[in-house]
């Protein structure tokens, strides 16, 4: 099967992958492997569900985390017409370029309008077609993002998309390679999300998890919900999901999540507002955490420090006031 170039993300359906674009490659340089994020807006009402099944997401989670939406939103959420949804998928970067790894994939049905792709390759009903779609799992700027595959909507521009998503209008056109006469409408362009930095270790089961500022996952098989605000804090926080168990869980009951040193569960703060619990990642048989001095921490002895300078303060004040006498 050829590779059949890139479909705009706002218009295939459940049933018909009807055009297929020629966007440009996003930019990936060392080999790897991530989650991105790709905009999608359906032509007609749908269902959160219905987008799981179309981009074969295996968790609705993870779409729920990427749309900031609560966790316990139904399956059956009306998406409407138009209204744009970020979707996670699987990246691969290979030859400089980022491409979806091996999703979504599409299955052939009886009747589909697919002669553009039969002109050039046989094709059967039952067939699975995998789609290609743009990604990319570079750092920015030495940051750590998450790239995603934002669909240019008429009459943008590069000001516009940097004031929505965060950035600034320099860095879109540096990582596209391209300008605003260059835009076009329904074409998806690479938008780097900050991420927030993280205390899981390089052990840890999930070590590769980023999170994109104004989203969250779930992760720690679902025992463990962390979400990013890198507008206020550039540091994951993370707290327990308060999921309830599913049945094919790896544990019956979620491990402790506690950091034992100062007895404070995850996501929890010292009463002095100098340390807190954070995620740091789990294994086979637990929930890792660290206990992380926060900078906003203010001690005693910070106090003293600070009282001792006000005084050194006051008596040069007084000083300087006795030699103008």
């Amino acid at each position: 099967m050829g590779n059949f170039g890139k479909l705009p993300l706002v218009l295939f359906t459940l049933s018909v992958l009807s055009t297929i674009s020629t966007a440009q490659d996003f930019k990936c340089r060392s080999p790897a492997t991530c989650q991105a994020l790709v905009g999608y807006a359906p032509v007609n009402r749908s269902s959160i569900s219905d987008i799981q099944s179309l981009f074969n997401v295996k968790n609705l989670r993870s779409i729920l985390g990427a749309n900031d939406l609560p966790l316990n939103t139904p399956r059956n959420f009306t998406v409407e017409a138009k209204q744009v949804v970020k979707v996670p998928i699987p990246c691969l970067c290979t030859n400089n370029t980022g491409v979806s790894n091996k999703k979504p994939t599409y299955i052939v049905k009886k009747d589909d309008g697919l002669y553009f792709i039969a002109r050039t390759d046989l094709i059967q009903i039952g067939q699975n077609l995998t789609i290609p779609l743009p990604c990319s799992c570079d750092d920015v700027e030495n940051q750590k993002v998450v790239h995603y595959a934002h669909v240019v909507e008429a009459g943008s521009s590069f000001g516009l998309i940097a004031k929505q998503f965060g950035t600034d209008a320099r860095t879109l056109m540096d990582l596209n390679g391209i300008n605003d006469s260059m835009l076009i409408a329904g074409e998806p362009v690479d938008v780097p999300l900050k991420a927030c930095n993280s205390s899981i270790r390089s052990d840890s089961l999930d070590n590769s998890l980023l999170v994109a500022n104004g989203t969250y996952a779930v992760t720690a098989d679902s025992c463990v919900k962390c979400s990013c605000d890198s507008a206020n804090n550039t540091t994951l926080q993370c707290e327990p999901s308060q999921i309830l168990r599913p049945h094919k869980a790896k544990w019956d009951t979620c491990p402790a999540m506690q950091c034992e040193s100062e007895s404070l569960s995850l996501g929890n703060t010292t009463s002095n507002g100098c340390s807190q619990c954070t995620y740091a990642g789990y294994n086979e048989t637990s929930i890792l955490t660290s206990l992380k001095t926060l900078s906003t921490c203010s001690t005693p002895s910070n106090n003293a420090s600070k009282m001792g300078s006000n005084w050194n303060f006051l008596l040069i004040s007084i000083f300087i006031l006795f030699l103008n006498m």
